[in-house]
C-alpha cells in the first residue's frame, strides 16, 4: 500500500454537513428512533443529527445503524460513566503536547492538529491513551459552530520514529472514530510522512472504512499550497504559513 502526493481515497469527502434533513432521512430518522428509544430509553436525549450520522456511517440501512448507535450508548455509559473525561484522568498523555485546536477552514469545520512524532506510547497506558482520544473528540465537538458537524484535522508526522510506533494505540483510535464519532471527520491531511511510517499505516490500512479512507490525503510537496485549497491564511496555523498560533486541546 503505497501512496502518491495528495491522494489515499482521492482526497474525496462524503456528505457535507447540513442542517437541512432529506425527507428519505426524515423518515429513516424516525424508524431508527423509535427502535432504539425502545431498546434503550437513553436515547432520547439525543437529536436528528446524531441519529443521521449513524444511518450516513451506515448508508441509511436502519438495521446496521441501530445497532452501531446502540452499541455506542452502552459503550458511552461504562467508558465515560461521568459524562466527560477530566484532564486530570489524562495527564501524561496531555503532557506529551500533540494535539492541537485553532481556526476554521473554509466550510467552517475545527482545524485540528495532531503531532505523530509527539506520541510515546511508553509514556502512557494504552487505556489512558483511549480517554484522551475522547477527550479530544468531545473538545472538538463542542468547538463546532452551529449547523457544522464535522472537523478537518492536520497529522503532522515529522519526527516520526519506531518509537512513536503505536499499532494497538492507532486501531483503538481509529475504532472510537468510527464506531463512536461516525460522521464527524471531514478531511484529513497527512504530512511530512517518513517512509517508515508506511510499516504502521499497512497494519492499520485494512481496519479503515471506505468512508473514512476516501477523507485521507497523503501530502508530500507543496504542503502550504494544498492546506491553503481547504484552508484561508488567515486561519492557517502559523506553523504551515498561516497567521493563527496553535492552542493545546487542555486550553482550547
Amino acid at each position: 500500500m503505497e501512496f502518491s502526493d495528495e491522494n489515499v481515497g482521492g482526497g474525496a469527502e462524503e456528505e457535507e454537513a447540513s442542517r437541512e434533513i432529506s425527507e428519505v432521512e426524515k423518515s429513516k430518522i424516525g424508524i431508527m428512533r423509535a427502535i432504539v428509544e425502545q431498546e434503550d430509553p437513553s436515547a432520547k436525549d439525543v437529536d436528528d443529527f446524531m441519529i443521521r450520522r449513524f444511518l450516513r456511517a451506515r448508508d441509511l440501512d436502519i438495521k446496521k445503524a441501530s445497532k452501531l448507535f446502540l452499541k455506542y450508548l452502552s459503550w458511552r455509559r461504562s467508558f465515560v460513566p461521568n459524562g466527560a473525561i477530566s484532564a486530570s484522568e489524562i495527564r501524561n498523555d496531555l503532557a506529551q503536547r500533540k494535539l492541537f485546536v485553532q481556526g476554521l477552514d473554509k466550510k467552517g469545520r475545527p482545524i485540528v492538529v495532531l503531532y505523530g512524532g509527539r506520541h510515546n506510547p511508553s509514556k502512557a497506558s494504552l487505556e489512558e491513551f483511549k480517554r484522551a482520544v475522547v477527550y479530544g473528540l468531545d473538545k472538538i465537538c463542542s468547538r463546532m459552530p452551529g449547523g457544522q458537524e464535522k472537523f478537518l484535522a492536520i497529522a503532522d508526522l515529522e519526527g516520526w520514529g519506531y518509537k512513536n510506533s503505536d499499532v494497538r494505540g492507532y486501531l483503538a483510535a481509529l475504532s472510537i472514530l468510527q464506531d463512536c464519532y461516525p460522521e464527524r471527520l471531514g478531511k484529513l491531511f497527512v504530512i511530512h510522512v517518513p517512509y517508515i511510517f508506511m510499516t504502521a499505516w499497512k497494519m492499520v490500512y485494512p481496519f479503515i472504512d471506505p468512508k473514512t479512507k476516501k477523507k485521507i490525503v497523503f501530502v508530500e510537496n507543496k504542503k502550504s499550497a494544498t492546506l491553503l485549497g481547504d484552508i484561508d491564511e488567515s486561519q492557517l496555523p502559523d506553523v504551515y504559513g498561516g497567521r493563527l498560533q496553535l492552542v493545546p486541546i487542555q486550553d482550547s
